[in-house]
């Protein structure tokens, strides 16, 4: 198989643990993040550290952008855009809204070359487990890629190309907005345990139970049950949980179709009373899920 180059742009928490499958998986990967501090770490990874655009688009014809979602990744492709080697794909791995992601494969695609959307799903656990990867683009253009989605994914079954550009990043969103409410399900139902009928019960055993052949066993639950083994309290967390832009997106876009998505929705609104109110149990224990899947900040009470 072909020894192929990349250069990853963004080597944050996903950017750098997905430079390092890549390396890991044989091809040359080349970074770039000027706000890099600790260099000598990343390059011991087996990746080769670059320090401009120009440079990176003048080593290899496949880059993939692991950058904040919005006018960053304009910004970036701008920088790129008139160094760019022919036929050169772009691979943005990031949480775009899709309709921007059509907007800048025109662009691109006007001046020869590619623009792939790729959904990006795994977390911190990612670089070790692999990542779910849902890919949007046209047909030639995700093919030549495969060998790198496939480096990148979890095997078997962790990469699909789901749709023309822009579908990717449309079911990465959906996706998203379904994590919202699977998050703040978990956090009421342990909620009602904990302050319901019957007290002390344990929740860590509860949890674990539930990871062995009931119906709502999942990864989260996991995560659920390995918080829970640790403070069943959680009397120190603060209940407001953040959020990024997708949920809304995933609400604003069923709208557009005449599609309700109540409990999407509810989700949503909870996360902004929590923000306002400090929250309570259920929204504790979904600060505390994002922050084990995703490193998100956990506020102290």
């Amino acid at each position: 198989m072909e020894n192929l180059t990349i250069g990853v742009i963004g080597l944050g928490r996903m950017g750098l643990a997905i430079a390092e499958r890549l390396a890991k998986a044989g091809l040359t990967v080349f970074g770039l993040d000027p706000s890099l501090v600790n260099t000598s770490a990343v390059e011991v990874l087996g990746i080769k550290l670059v320090s401009s655009a120009a440079e990176l688009a003048s080593k290899t014809t496949k880059i993939w952008l692991m950058v904040p979602a919005g006018d960053v990744v304009d910004t970036v492709l701008a920088q790129l855009l008139l160094r760019l080697q022919p036929g050169t794909i772009i691979i943005d791995g990031g949480n775009s809204f899709f309709k921007d992601t059509i907007r800048r494969s025109a662009l691109l695609e006007a001046r020869g070359f590619h623009f792939v959307d790729c959904g990006t799903s795994g977390g911190l656990h990612g670089k070790d487990l692999g990542y779910s990867l849902m890919v949007g683009g046209e047909i030639a253009a995700v093919q030549e890629c495969e060998q790198i989605f496939k480096a990148v994914a979890m095997q078997p079954g962790g990469y699909a190309h789901v749709g023309p550009v822009g579908a990717g990043h449309y079911v990465k969103m959906v996706h998203n907005g379904i994590e919202y409410a699977v998050l703040q399900a978990y956090g009421e139902g342990f909620q009602l345990l904990k302050e319901g009928s019957y007290k002390g019960l344990n929740l860590a055993a509860i949890a674990k139970v539930w990871n062995h052949g009931s119906i709502i066993r999942s990864w989260i639950g996991e995560l659920a049950e390995g918080v829970l083994t640790d403070d069943q309290e959680l009397a120190s967390v603060s209940g407001a949980i953040g959020e990024n832009k997708t949920g809304q997106w995933t609400i604003d876009l069923a709208k557009e179709h005449g599609i309700e998505l109540p409990v999407i929705e509810k989700s949503l609104a909870v996360r902004a009373w929590s923000r306002a109110t400090g929250g309570n149990f259920a929204t504790k224990m979904v600060a505390m899920l994002r922050g084990a899947f995703g490193g998100h900040p956990i506020g102290k009470m």
